[in-house]
């Protein structure tokens, strides 16, 4: 009786195991394309992705490059002070984008510009994405904002 507990035992925790296997590969397979990896300019410049791979790019809009009436196409150029990456973007850009604004853009990397399906813009006066301001310290670009408020 004692023998039958023990394997009995053994059996629920091997299916156990098997389910918890199982379910973490299906999640696995389900985000795999949900799951975009962050990117600067001077990265995309250093090794260049397959054209395949969806991930984000972020830095400033290089001034002078936005380029607009070409058809549907908006082109600009988006930085790090290091290096800079064209980009391409078809759709209605949002209303804080501009020159020297902060941007991220998720899309592919195909033939040296980046063919971007949609982007986020700084949405008010002080706002960058964290990992647009981590790259732009890392080429020395950034400059924190004045912190202190005056008060009254």
């Amino acid at each position: 009786m004692k023998g039958l507990k023990k394997q009995r035992r053994i059996q629920v925790i091997a299916v156990a195991a098997l389910a918890l296997i199982l379910s973490t590969a299906l999640v696995g397979y389900a985000m795999r394309d949900g799951i975009n990896f962050f990117r600067s300019p001077s990265q995309v410049v250093e090794a260049p992705p397959g054209p395949t791979e969806t991930f984000r790019i972020g830095g400033l809009v290089q001034d002078g490059s936005l380029r607009r009436g070409q058809g549907e196409t908006i082109t600009f150029a988006v930085t790090d002070g290091a290096a800079a990456v064209d980009v391409a973007y078809r759709g209605v850009l949002p209303d804080l984008f501009g020159e020297g604004e902060g941007m991220v853009g998720t899309g592919r990397y195909v033939d040296g510009i980046f063919q971007a399906t949609e982007i986020l813009a700084k949405h008010d006066e002080s706002y960058m994405p964290a990992e647009v301001i981590d790259a732009l310290k890392e080429q020395g670009v950034y400059q924190e904002p004045n912190a202190a408020l005056p008060t009254n």
